[in-house]
This record gives structure tokens, sequence and C-alpha cells, in this order.
């Protein structure tokens, strides 16, 4: 045969053939004719020719297949399942779409597509100042939001005991929810102190946030601590932290989660990732507004938030460039100064004290009781 010649039929294999979903199965022959896989159900049945370009199988044949069941554009409702290791190589010849390597193909191409569609977003969103990221980070479910944020805070805290005494505990969650009447009701917060020498506070995804120990030391009054915390949660009001991690763990990633696959191991180091990534200028502008709106709605005064500022200029100053622990995060920050004066600019409102005396007493004291990461709840 020339190498342009049509292939000719193949032996019979043993067949079974469904007109339709509830119909009796008939048994018959199959074999690979000119055009298509062609049916024999005997005397007084049709004979019925699936053509090859309309095949589709339910699962990919592959090299080692011992038998086919296939449908086809041809007939649609019916199914036919044939039976041969013979049968199913040379038809995955004559049909390669049938191939597990052109079910690979596939999908490849639909992620290529995917991928496509998103990058155009991206870049759309980019030259209209709109955040992709922030928009993905909106559609994930809350389950998934509040899983990524327990692993980064973990990964964040590697090595820190969590600060639990009740009395600052309880302290901390009429501080939070003070803070929390402002905010959508949609934007739950957890907040953890852990016994960490360094001064600041973090937020993570899901609403949770992290105090140090550092921090609470360093404050001198509970409406300084509230103030930073009130920073934090307008982070988590705008989902800055979930759209950080979603630019930095990278489009495909993304994708995976999105598609209901998971990132595993990856997720390992995301809290140190996301701490060296830090937020945008305007980022953090936006968590500042949200702080003085929060701080106004819980009748907290911002002044407190603002001295805090200035000791930070002043300790700037006086550190140089010696940077205390691994990393600095008010370094990512825009400049305390600017921040002072922005708090200062506002106008004055009621206001009493974000906690009482023995609150205030209570929540610098929670860290006299403490649990390690792999200790019992």
């Amino acid at each position: 045969m020339s190498s342009g010649a049509e292939p000719s039929p193949t032996a019979t294999s043993y067949c079974r053939f469904i007109a339709r979903r509830g119909s009796p199965p008939l048994d018959g022959a199959a074999s690979l004719g000119v055009t298509g896989v062609e049916v024999d159900l005997g005397s007084g049945q049709r004979r019925h020719i699936w053509t090859y370009g309309a095949l589709r199988s339910e699962e990919p044949i592959r090299p080692n297949a011992i038998d086919v069941l296939l449908t086809s554009k041809d007939e649609p409702g019916a199914s036919l399942f044939v039976q041969g290791a013979r049968f199913a190589a040379d038809l995955r010849e004559r049909a390669p779409q049938l191939s597990a390597r052109a079910a690979w193909l596939r999908e490849k191409r639909m992620w290529f597509v995917l991928l496509a569609i998103l990058a155009a977003l991206f870049f759309l969103g980019y030259m209209s100042g709109f955040s992709p990221a922030k928009s993905i980070a909106k559609a994930l479910p809350d389950s998934w939001r509040e899983r990524l944020g327990k692993t980064t805070r973990e990964s964040m805290t590697e090595g820190h005991k969590e600060c639990i005494d009740p009395a600052g505990l309880a302290a901390l969650k009429r501080l939070t929810d003070r803070l929390s009447q402002g905010a959508p009701a949609n934007v739950p917060f957890n907040v953890h102190v852990y016994d960490w020498s360094l001064m600041n506070a973090f937020a993570v995804p899901g609403g949770q946030i992290v105090l140090t120990k550092g921090l609470l030391d360093k404050s001198q009054s509970p409406d300084e601590t509230a103030g930073v915390l009130a920073h934090e949660m307008g982070h988590g009001i705008e989902m800055h932290p979930e759209a950080a991690i979603i630019r930095g763990i990278g489009l495909g990633a993304t994708l995976e989660v999105m598609l209901g696959g998971t990132t595993g191991g990856g997720l390992a180091n995301v809290g140190l990732m996301l701490a060296q990534l830090g937020y945008s200028r305007d980022a953090e502008r936006e968590a500042d507004k949200h702080a003085l709106e929060l701080l106004k709605a819980a009748g907290i005064s911002p002044k407190g938030l603002g001295n805090f500022f200035t000791r930070v200029v002043k300790m700037e100053a006086d550190e140089g460039d010696k940077s205390p622990g691994a990393f600095s995060w008010f370094r990512t920050h825009p400049p305390a100064a600017e921040r002072a004066r922005l708090v200062g600019a506002q106008h004055d409102y009621p206001a009493s004290p974000a906690l009482d005396a023995g609150d205030w007493q209570s929540l610098k004291s929670i860290c006299n009781k403490t649990r390690a990461a792999d200790e019992a709840t």
C-alpha cells in the first residue's frame, strides 16, 4: 500500500451497543472501517458507522488499553463498549484525539488559555488602576483564607510562644470588639499576641492579626496599641495580606488554588515571604485611613497613634542603620513622620481611653502565661 492509501478494514471485535440511556444493551461486532468504527448488531438491526473525527472516549486510550468505551457526535446519547487490545491500539492510531497524549495537550491548552485570560486581566487592571490580585483574594472562600492565615501566622511566629493569660485575653477581646464596631460586618478579626521582643504588629489572611510583646512593652498607653491594631485591621478590611500572597505565589499557583488544587508545602515559608514583600505605600495609606475611621467609630482618640508614630521617628533616628532582629516591618510603611502629621490633622471628637487602667495592665501582662505552637489548645 502506498503512503497515501486509505487504511484497510480490520478484524472484528466483540462489542456492546446501547442506543440511549435506559435502552437494553445489544451485543455485536465492531471493526475499524475506512471512515470510522463500523458496528454490526446482527440481522434485523441497522449498521452503525461512527466517523473517527466524531469519536469521544470516556477515558484516554493508553498504549496498554484492553478495551474502550466510546461515544460519538454522530449519534448523541449512544455508547459503545469494545473489547480487544488490538482494536484499542489500532483505534488510537486512526483517531489520535482519543490518545492520552491528546488529552494531556487539551488540558495544557486549557491552562494556557486561562493563563492568557488572567494575564490580560492583570494587564488591563494595571492600566486602569484596578487590582486583580485583590479581586481574586475577595473571591477566595473564607475557609481557604482562614487556612492560609493560620499557616502564615504559624510560619511568621515560628520559635515564639503565644501569650494566653486569661485576663489579658479578655482585655484584648474587649479592645478588638470595640474597634470592630466600625468595620464591615463580614470581616471578623482574630488577634493573637506572641512573646516576641520585636516591636511590631502585622495582619495575615482571614482577618487574623499578630501583636508582639515588644509592641505592648513599648506602648505608653492603650490608645497607642489601639491605633496600631486599628491599622492592621485596615489591612484586613482591604485584604492586603491575601493580595500580597497571591502576587508572591504567582499566577500559576493562584490558578491551581482557584481550580481546587492545593499549594501544599509551598506555604511552609509563606510568613517569611509576606514579611519580605511588605505592602505598597498606597496600601499602607489605605490602612491608615481605615484606622482613623475605626478609632472614631469606637470613640478612641487618634492622638495615641500619633504619639506612637512620633516616638517611632525618634527610635529610627537613634537606631540609624542598625536593625534589630531579622526583619523591620516598619521600614516598609510610609515614613512615621508623615503618618504622625496625618493623625495630627484630624479634628477632635468625644473620646475615652481604649481600655481602663485594669484592662490595660492585664493586656500588658498577657504573656505571663504562654503556649508553644505544638501544645494542645
